[in-house]
């Protein structure tokens, strides 16, 4: 049975960090789906949906720069757009098989915007959830982020983190965030998503992403730029809307015409966070969207 299938867990070298990633390959085949995760996010969020996916298709679920287990940036480094579509470019030749379907939450939806209008050649289909890119940036406000950036690394720098006090109080943090979890679902969650605090307190934990992304960015996002890029996209893409989502900005029907001849569905019973509230009904909406 495809739900009892455990990831093979992979370590790929790109712009100089180590990536990890996950990987289903129970159907074989040629065509690989590649699940990438949002903000604060890792790829083991994707897992019931990633089961279900990889009764028919070759799965792959990478870790974004300074989230799950691939590397931070390190001292002086910092996490922009950009970044992260370089190292897709690099990873995905090396991950994946003929054809690629890529599918993306959030931020990984920005990202697979990027990445496909960068590539058009490379990606056969493009599924975005709720991931058409953050809201638009007004050139005067420029100072202003510029400034806030400095103060929050300063502010970072100057703190210490703050572990928490054990497994389970991380899964019951993941529970109040996210209500629609089952227990099971949001302890497993809290040990992938989850570090021993180093020289802290016996049975503590740290979030494994990188503070430093709770920092405010110092880039305004052009959205001219964006849409130029989700021009040259030439595949059929679907876009999902949660109906329950607390960020209605990523519905906007404007935007969403960047994309020519999308498809665009909602998915009931379900926030932002799609794939940890609905993960079944979004599998099934992905597999009519990716039948040949």
């Amino acid at each position: 049975m495809t739900s009892n299938v455990q990831p093979r867990e992979r370590s790929i070298e790109a712009n100089g960090l180590h990536h990890h990633a996950l990987e289903w390959d129970v159907a074989g085949g040629d065509t690989t789906v590649v699940l990438l995760h949002g903000f604060l996010d890792l790829a083991w969020s994707f897992e019931r949906v990633a089961l279900k996916l990889a009764s028919k298709y070759h799965v792959i679920a990478p870790d974004f720069r300074g989230h799950g287990d691939t590397d931070w940036v390190g001292a002086g480094g910092y996490y922009y757009f950009p970044d992260y579509t370089a190292d897709l470019a690099r990873l995905l030749p090396a991950l994946t098989r003929k054809r690629v379907f890529l599918v993306g939450h959030s931020m990984g939806g920005t990202v697979a915007t990027y990445y496909t209008g960068a590539f058009p050649e490379r990606v056969q289909k493009l599924a975005l959830l709720e991931g058409i890119g953050p809201p638009n940036s007004k050139p005067e406000d420029a100072p202003a982020r510029m400034l806030k950036h400095i103060q929050t690394v300063d502010e970072l720098r100057s703190k210490r983190l703050r572990p928490l006090e054990s497994l389970a109080a991380a899964g019951a943090r993941l529970k109040q965030i996210y209500p629609k979890l089952d227990p099971q679902w949001a302890e497993r969650l809290a040990e992938k998503a989850t570090r021993p605090t180093p020289d802290g307190p016996p049975g503590s934990r740290l979030w494994k992403h990188d503070p430093l992304h709770r920092t405010r960015s110092p880039l305004l996002f052009n959205e001219a730029q964006f849409a130029a890029f989700a021009g040259r996209i030439r595949c059929p893409v679907l876009l999902v809307n949660a109906a329950e989502s607390d960020v209605p900005f990523l519905h906007d029907t404007r935007r969403q015409q960047f994309y020519a001849g999308a498809q665009v569905r909602t998915l009931a019973g379900a926030g932002h966070m799609m794939q940890l509230d609905q993960p079944n009904a979004l599998a099934d909406m992905l597999l009519d969207f990716l039948a040949d």
